[in-house]
C-alpha cells in the first residue's frame, strides 16, 4: 500500500494517524512515530493491533465517530506500546476525506503536556497581569517617596541636636532602599537586546557570584551538556534570571546544602503556542527542604515569598525575563530535592539571528 505524503503534519507536536474506510493505517507522522515508537514504512497499510497491544481504546473512540458522523474527543485513553509500557493520552477522531481516501484522523495528545501548555498559557497570563499590577504600583510609589526623601533631607539641614540626625539618615537610607526597589520593578519593561553567547557563560558567571555571596556550607556542582549550539538572547537578563533562581535555593538551603546547574538540549518543544526543533533547558537544582504545597502555585506571583524578609520579586522578574523571550520556567519540588526548569527555544535564536543580517 502506497503511503500517504502530509508534510505540513509533519511539524505538528501532536501525534497524528490517518485511517482508510478498512481502518487501515494510512498514513502517521513523525510525532505519532516518535510516541508510538514505530516506523511509518512498516505501519503503513497494517490495522491498529499493529501499533497497539489492545487497539479497542481507539476503535471506541473511532466507533463514536463514525457512528455520530462527526470530531469525537476522549480526553484519557490508556494505550499499550511494544507490549510493556502504557500512555495517557487524549484522542481525538474526525471523520475526513483526504486526497480521494476516506476515513478517520486520529489526533493523539499527552495529557502532561496539554496541563503543561495550560499551565504555561496561565502563567503567561499571570505575568502580563503582574506586569501591569507592578508598574502602576511602582509609579504610585515613586513620587510620594521622592517627596519624603526631600523632605527628611531639609529636616536634616535643620537639626540642631546632633543625635537626631540618626532618624532622619534612616528615613533617608530606607527610601533610597524603596526606590531601587521601585527601579526593580520596572526594569524588566525593557526591551530584550538580544546578542549570541554560550549559555554555560552566564551559567558560570551566576556560580561565581553565589560562592561569593554564600562562600560558606554550599557546594555548586555543574552537570553541563557542552554541545549546546550558542543561545541568542538577552544575555543580562538571562544571567538576572538563573541568578534569581540560584539565589532563592541557596537561601533555601540555609547555609548547608549542594545546589547542581544542569544543561540540557530538548527536542520538539511547544513554547508560547509554537513548535521549537530544539530549545535549552537549564536546570537549577537543591536538596533542600522543598516548597511548601501551598506557595508551588503562588511563586511566581509578585510579593509572594515563603522565606521571612524576602521580597517575592526574585521569580516574578525571572518569569518575566523568559516570557520575553517566548520561553517559560517549570517547578518540581519536594522535601530533598527543588529543580526549576527554564526552557528558551533555540530556533528562535536562529530566527532572529537571520532577520538581523
Amino acid at each position: 500500500m502506497k503511503p500517504l505524503s502530509f508534510p505540513g503534519m509533519d511539524a505538528l507536536s501532536t501525534a497524528v494517524v490517518l485511517l482508510d474506510d478498512q481502518r487501515r493505517v494510512r498514513y502517521v507522522n513523525s510525532a505519532a512515530e516518535n510516541l508510538f515508537a514505530v516506523s511509518a514504512k512498516a505501519i503503513v497499510g497494517a490495522t491498529l493491533g499493529r501499533m497497539f497491544g489492545d487497539p479497542e481504546p481507539v476503535s471506541g473512540v473511532v466507533d463514536y465517530a463514525a457512528e455520530h458522523k462527526r470530531s469525537y474527543t476522549k480526553h484519557e485513553v490508556v494505550l499499550s506500546v511494544n507490549g510493556a509500557s502504557q500512555l495517557a493520552l487524549s484522542c481525538t477522531v474526525t471523520p475526513v476525506e483526504v486526497l480521494d481516501v476516506w476515513g478517520y484522523l486520529v489526533e493523539f495528545g499527552a495529557l502532561n503536556q496539554q496541563l503543561r501548555i495550560a499551565r504555561e498559557e496561565r502563567l503567561l497570563d499571570q505575568s502580563a497581569r503582574n506586569r501591569e499590577l507592578i508598574r502602576n504600583l511602582a509609579h504610585e510609589i515613586k513620587n510620594p517617596l521622592g517627596a519624603l526623601r526631600g523632605a527628611a533631607q531639609l529636616l536634616d539641614r535643620e537639626l540642631d541636636r546632633p543625635e537626631l540626625h540618626e532618624y532622619t539618615q534612616v528615613i533617608m537610607k530606607e527610601a533610597d532602599r524603596l526606590q531601587a526597589l521601585m527601579d526593580r520593578l520596572l526594569t524588566p519593561h525593557r526591551l530584550p537586546q538580544f546578542v549570541q553567547f554560550n549559555i554555560h557563560e552566564a551559567l558560570e558567571r551566576v556560580r561565581s557570584l553565589l560562592l561569593a555571596e554564600f562562600p560558606n556550607g554550599i557546594g555548586i556542582r555543574r552537570d553541563y551538556d557542552v554541545s549546546l549550539p550558542p543561545l541568542f538572547a538577552d544575555r543580562e537578563q538571562i544571567i538576572q534570571t538563573l541568578l534569581n533562581i540560584g539565589r532563592n535555593a541557596a537561601q533555601a538551603l540555609r547555609g548547608s546544602g549542594e545546589i547542581v546547574l544542569r544543561s540540557r538540549v530538548a527536542r520538539r518543544v511547544t513554547l508560547a503556542k509554537r513548535l521549537y526543533r530544539l530549545a535549552v533547558v537549564v536546570q537549577i537544582v537543591d536538596n533542600g527542604p522543598g516548597i511548601p504545597e501551598e506557595l508551588k502555585d503562588k511563586v511566581f506571583f509578585p510579593l509572594v515569598s515563603g522565606r521571612e524578609g524576602g521580597t517575592g520579586l526574585g521569580l516574578t522578574l525571572a518569569q518575566t525575563f523568559v516570557s520575553q523571550h517566548h520561553g517559560t520556567i517549570e517547578l518540581e519540588s519536594r522535601p530533598g530535592s527543588t529543580c526549576f526548569s527554564v526552557l528558551l527555544p533555540i530556533e528562535e535564536a536562529r530566527t532572529a539571528t537571520t532577520t538581523s543580517n
